[in-house]
Parts: C-alpha cells; sequence; structure tokens
C-alpha cells in the first residue's frame, strides 16, 4: 500500500515545481458544511508505531506484498512496549502502511493486517493494558463493487468517480487507492461504517494518508497521481470523517494535506494534522537539515520537524488541532543533544511522542522517551510558540508557552553545527519579573532570575521550566 519507493525515486529525479498550480483560487468559499463541536478536547497521543520496522524491510528489497510481522513477533513488540513505554503515558501500538491491510470478511472493511487479525491484535494489546491504533483511511475502498453498505441498499461499486462529476484532471488515472467520492450517494454511510467497524474492533485511533491525491490529485514530488475530486468534495469528506468519528470516539489523523487557506479545512475537521514531509531515515536530517528554511504551497509545505512546527504554529494552541512531525527514530541521530532535542520540539509544540524505535535498535535510548518532567508537558495539553514564526528568523529556535498551573516553559534549541550563547530577558516573551528556573533535562533547579543564561550545544537544546 506504500509509495516510499517512488517518493524516493521522485525527489533524486528532481521535484515537478515547487508550486503546483490549483485550478481554485487560494480563497475559495466553501459550502455551508457540518459544524463538528468538541473535537478538540484531546491531548496529543504518546505511542508507538511500526513504520520503522516497514520502513526498513522496503529498504532491504522486501516488497510489501511479503511484509509481514507473526503473532510471536507481535507478543515481543507489545512486551515491549508495555514495560518500557506504557508506565510513562504511551498507552498505544500503531500499524502503519507496507503491510498488506486485507478485507477478509463480508463487510469490506479492513479485518487483517498482514496474517494478523486486527481482533486478535487488540486482544493482545488490551492484555497488557494498550490501545491499539490503525493506518487506514476512511475514503478507501478495500472490498469488491458488490460489497453491500450495511443498513443500505448501496455498494462500494456506486461509490467510486462516475464519469458525470467535474474533477481536476480528467485524462489521469488513480495511483494505488480506490477513492469513494463524497458526493456520491452512499459514501456518507460507508464512512459512518468505518468507524463503527474499527469501534466494535476496539480500534481508537485512526491515521489516514494521501489526503491531498483525493483533493487535487496532485503531488509535489511525482505530478498528477489521481482524478483529483476538488476542495468542495475534499471538505464535504473530512466532515463527514470528523462527524462519525466523533460519533464513535475516534482520534483522526489527517496525513499528506495540502493545507490549503492556512489549513482552514484540516484545522476545522482534524484532531491532528501532519505537517512535514515522511521521516523515512530519520536523524537530524529530518528534524532540522532537509530544505531547511523553506516552505512549499502543497504537501509536504516543510522537509523537517522544525521548520513544519514553526511555520504552521499559528494553527495551533490549547483545544485547538494538534501538530504531527511524525515518526522519531531516536537510533537515527548521532548524539545525546539531538536526541533530546527531538523529544522537546514535539512537546514544545503540543505535538505526540510518537516512537519508531525497535526494541532490538532502541539501544540505551529508551531514557529519552520517559523524561517525566519534559512529559508533564503532554499530560497538560501544553502548546508552546516560537517567538518568532517565520523560517529565516533565528529567534524561531526560541519557544515558549504557559502550563495551566500558571508555570511557563521555554525552549532554546540550536540548530547550528557549533555551540550558541543565549542571554534571554523574560520580557522579551511578555514574561515579567523574576521566577525560579528548573532545567527539565538535567533536572536541576537554577535560581531566581529575570533572564535565561546559557550556552546550548550544536544540534541541542535547554528547556527551562518557570515558576513562582
Amino acid at each position: 500500500m506504500t509509495i516510499f519507493a517512488a517518493l524516493a525515486a521522485g525527489m533524486m529525479l528532481g521535484a515537478c515545481s515547487d508550486e503546483i498550480e490549483m485550478r481554485y483560487p487560494p480563497k475559495y468559499e466553501l459550502p455551508e458544511l457540518p459544524e463538528v463541536e468538541g473535537i478538540h478536547a484531546y491531548k496529543a497521543p504518546l505511542y508507538w508505531s511500526v513504520y520503522e520496522y516497514c520502513y526498513e524491510q522496503e529498504q532491504n528489497g522486501v516488497a510489501n506484498s511479503d511484509m509481514d510481522i507473526s503473532p510471536d513477533e507481535w507478543d515481543k513488540i507489545i512486551d515491549w512496549v508495555a514495560t518500557e513505554l506504557k508506565p510513562y503515558g504511551y498507552d498505544m501500538v500503531c500499524t502503519d502502511g507496507f503491510i498488506p491491510m486485507l478485507a477478509n470478511d463480508a463487510s469490506g472493511y479492513m479485518t487483517h493486517y498482514g496474517s494478523m487479525s486486527l481482533k486478535d491484535l487488540v486482544a493482545k494489546c488490551k492484555a497488557k493494558g494498550l490501545k491499539v491504533g490503525v493506518y487506514d483511511n476512511p475514503l478507501w475502498l478495500h472490498g469488491p463493487n458488490e460489497t453491500k453498505i450495511e443498513g443500505t441498499d448501496y455498494t462500494f461499486g456506486q461509490l467510486y468517480y462516475n464519469h458525470s462529476q467535474t474533477i481536476m484532471n480528467p485524462s489521469a488515472e488513480n495511483m494505488w487507492f480506490n477513492w469513494a467520492v463524497a458526493e456520491n450517494p452512499g459514501t456518507r454511510e460507508y464512512i459512518d461504517g468505518f468507524f463503527k467497524h474499527y469501534s466494535e474492533l476496539g480500534i481508537d485511533y485512526i491515521r489516514m494518508d494521501f489526503l491531498s491525491w483525493y483533493e487535487d490529485g496532485k503531488d509535489r514530488n511525482i505530478g498528477i497521481v489521481g482524478h483529483g475530486y476538488g476542495r468542495e468534495s475534499y471538505a464535504r469528506a473530512l466532515s463527514y470523517i470528523a462527524e462519525s468519528a466523533k460519533k464513535y470516539g475516534i482520534f483522526t489523523s489527517l496525513v499528506m494535506p495540502h493545507m490549503y487557506n492556512n489549513a482552514e479545512v484540516e484545522a476545522k475537521y482534524g484532531n491532528m494534522v501532519r505537517i512535514v514531509a515522511d521521516t523515512a531515515g530519520g536523524g537530524w536530517w529530518h528534524c532540522s537539515g532537509h530544505d531547511k528554511g523553506k516552505s512549499y504551497a502543497t504537501w509536504p509545505n516543510c522537509m523537517n520537524m522544525f521548520d513544519g512546527f514553526t511555520f504552521w504554529s499559528g494553527i495551533s494552541g490549547r483545544d485547538k488541532v494538534i501538530l504531527d512531525g511524525d515518526f522519531i527514530r531516536l537510533n537515527k541521530f548521532e548524539t545525546d543533544a539531538e536526541k533530546e532535542t527531538v523529544v522537546s520540539l514535539q512537546l514544545m509544540a503540543g505535538g505526540p511522542v510518537t516512537v519508531a524505535d525497535q526494541y532490538y535498535t532502541i539501544g540505551n535510548d529508551v531514557r529519552f522517551y520517559t523524561n517525566t518532567e519534559m512529559l508533564e508537558l503532554n499530560t497538560d495539553r501544553f502548546v508552546g510558540k516560537p517567538l518568532s514564526d517565520k523560517l529565516g528568523d533565528r529567534d524561531n529556535e526560541i519557544w515558549f508557552g504557559q502550563m495551566s498551573c500558571g508555570d511557563y516553559v521555554v525552549g532554546l534549541f540550536n540548530r547550528d553545527d557549533s555551540p550558541r550563547a543565549y542571554s534571554l530577558d523574560l520580557q522579551q516573551l511578555g514574561i515579567s519579573g523574576e521566577w525560579k528556573q528548573r532545567d527539565l533535562w538535567l533536572h536541576a533547579d537554577e535560581g531566581v532570575s529575570s533572564t535565561i543564561n546559557a550556552t546550548v550545544a550544536p544540534h541541542g537544546c535547554k528547556i527551562v521550566r518557570l515558576s513562582k
């Protein structure tokens, strides 16, 4: 189900243009769509993903159709997550693409991830006090055309593009995915059935990918990838997804969106939204180095985590959409300072911490994921902001925000290859007076002051909690 190899090939050959033209104006006025209240009450999830295992399999030449995880291997993974990570709040394991997503019953919805029944996976995780998240998309059709949508007379075949609808790329064929079109009768019921199916299985989280391919059928690195059903269809689809996800209590993560018009649709209808290119090989390159200081009009808008969180910081906040910096592979970072930075960045921005390291690749790095003083930010639903949201401004390496108890947290980051000295007057952040200072990585009190003085290591950070 994945196309990472194709994406990588496209990037090596060179991107098309930095900007892919839209056929609708940037300020396209959407019709009135359903309001879905109360969907931004979640904190960012802490969880483990199968991503690294699958990505490395693909890099080693294993075909997606041949990938699988045995029940014994799942047991090892679940035991490790439950023992090493769950005590610190990491309460879920999640599938990804790569491994075949199979619909093995009459419902037409996904029932197996490779050879593993999702029902059995949920039971294994539940026995260890863990939840399960699934990589799937409510607009993907897995079953045969004659499959009936429960409670209706509609079939899967009636949900496809019917050649009478206006699409953005009439001569194109869809790559990889069979899409249900939002305007077609039955699609709303199909989406509701999707979430009902997963709710009954005990799934708590859906990670839905390739949304940009549905909206306009274009990919910045490949070109035309599908029909493109348009802005209105895309917005309508996300509204149906949001209402059913809320109805069944399932958290939604929106992946690969173009985020047009300052993410007006994604911020309205998603619990969480990806704001950066795929992790791939990970390390400092994905955290900070890749196309540093650049942004693009289409997916992926930013190529590294730091720029993504900075660029999109204006749409996040308590009771707003959560920004997702994608997976972390700590074993691909070179220094402890880098490992502290990548975890700190997610938590300072109010994002998830998604462990992609495997139990056999993590080494001694679990300690970076399990800093309880840093993880208090996640529990508090803290969301910080950069001092500047301009990608070329060094002030975007200063992050700060206020916890619900009134304490402030300030993050000083250094993206340079050499040490950086800071002498930060708290008044620059609008914080007056003297405050008790505590370094959350050193676990050390550092006195009372109205300034923060520090020399930050290359690729490192200093995270300070200020309290009265």
